[in-house]
């Protein structure tokens, strides 16, 4: 069959193509793609090319698909899969597969198994792993996010703490302690406050750091002050801008400082910040992906030896993790839609992936069935005023508080220009 789809052929070199699909055999599953959410690491593969570690080196004569947040429906089933899986249930992936000994995974390894395709064909090894995953909420773009935010809860999980003389790791974040998220009014740190507040294991404070007020005023309007009292939490937006941002922090805690820190940006000085505010037993995560490979802080390790500072980094989620967030969407518990700034089409993958650091806001999300420029949501009304569809696509947002919703999301897929016509 012929599919469309966006394709690495080397560093920088990304094409939306036309090509031969094969028909699948009996272990494989042929699915529609609906959606994809843009990560900053797909950025990283267009750039490195075959320098990237999940990259293949013969991409020039075997092109991969890029794109590994995505979600869709089942089309045809293999006979070997026909008793797990059915045509026309909606989809989730996890990419994080073990291929062979390798760091291969969807988006990144595949020719025909990708976000950013109108089909692609799920070979045994996901399947067998348990990384295709069934999804039964509504809307396709919020099990786009799931896979994102399985990188938030893995984040979550990986936190641990000690007690004195015992050598057993506690796993997560303490509960009811004090949690701070550094840098965290983008889209991941969103995503990130909206776990915190929701999830089983919660903090009684959580101080949330930007410099830019904006950006923090905009995630205090998604996620209320008002919403985490009622789950139990003291929430916190905080401007670090200011002189001593260190100070501000600790008189937040009357001095105790935090149990757990995750720092969402890979600078220096936010990762200084992050250790100078470590309580006793304290535990910083480092989530953010650095691109500079030489990339270095100073960190106390007086305060390693004696007051038990510890440090994590965390790169993605496992399958639990993925299916925690489809079961927490599912049920209507995250709602991540505040991660999402931007929509478009197939058509706007390649220069939006490509230029991706360049463009403000939050998650980039992608319908790979339509024809649509990468359009921020707050321009919606704007274009409006000469084009129907966005015009109503603009009071449906505004009928969400300026979101993105299924309610959209249905109206784009029913009105937008198809790929194909």
């Amino acid at each position: 069959m012929k599919n469309t789809a966006v394709r690495l052929y080397a560093a920088n070199d990304l094409r939306m193509e036309t090509f031969e699909l094969p028909a699948i055999r009996d272990d494989e599953i042929l699915v529609k793609i609906v959606s994809d959410s843009i990560c900053m690491s797909s950025y990283k593969a267009t750039v490195q090319g075959v320098n990237h570690k999940r990259v293949p080196k013969d991409i020039a004569e075997n092109p991969i698909i890029i794109g590994h947040e995505f979600s869709g429906e089942i089309v045809e089933v293999g006979a070997k899969w026909k008793d797990k899986y059915a045509v026309g249930e909606k989809f989730g992936i996890q990419p994080a597969i073990q291929y062979h000994g390798t760091m291969h995974t969807p988006g990144y390894a595949f020719p025909h198994l990708g976000g950013d395709s109108m089909y692609g064909i799920v070979f045994p090894e996901v399947i067998e792993q348990d990384c295709l995953l069934h999804y039964n909420g509504d809307a396709y773009f919020y099990c786009s996010l799931s896979e994102p935010l399985s990188c938030i809860i893995g984040t979550f999980h990986a936190q641990y703490h000690t007690k004195p003389g015992v050598y057993t790791h506690d796993m997560g974040i303490v509960e009811g302690g004090n949690l701070a998220i550094l840098a965290g009014a983008g889209p991941m740190g969103l995503g990130a406050i909206d776990y915190a507040i929701h999830c089983d294991r919660k903090p009684g404070l959580l101080v949330v750091t930007d410099i830019d007020q904006a950006r923090l005023d905009r995630a205090a309007s998604i996620y209320t002050v008002e919403e985490a009292e009622k789950n139990g939490v003291k929430l916190v937006y905080l401007n670090t801008s200011g002189a001593d941002p260190v100070n501000d922090l600790m008189a937040l805690t009357d001095g105790h400082g935090y149990d757990d820190v995750l720092v969402f940006a890979p600078v220096p000085a936010v990762i200084e910040q992050g250790d100078k505010i470590l309580a006793f037993d304290g535990c910083l995560n480092f989530f953010a992906g650095p691109t500079n490979p030489a990339l270095s802080a100073n960190f106390n390790f007086y305060n390693v030896h004696y007051a038990a500072h510890h440090l994590v980094g965390t790169s993605g989620g496992n399958t639990d993790d993925m299916k925690e967030a489809l079961d927490m969407i599912g049920k209507g518990t995250l709602k991540p839609s505040g991660m999402i700034t931007h929509v478009g089409g197939l058509d706007a993958v390649a220069e939006t992936t490509i230029n991706l650091p360049k463009i403000p806001g939050g998650k980039k999300l992608v319908y790979t069935h339509i024809s649509m420029p990468l359009t921020a949501i707050d321009d919606f009304a704007e274009k409006g005023k000469t084009d129907p569809m966005f015009k109503a696509l603009a009071e449906i947002c505004d009928r969400n508080n300026g979101l993105w919703s299924k309610e959209a999301e249905d109206y784009l897929l029913a009105h937008a220009k198809k790929i194909d016509e």
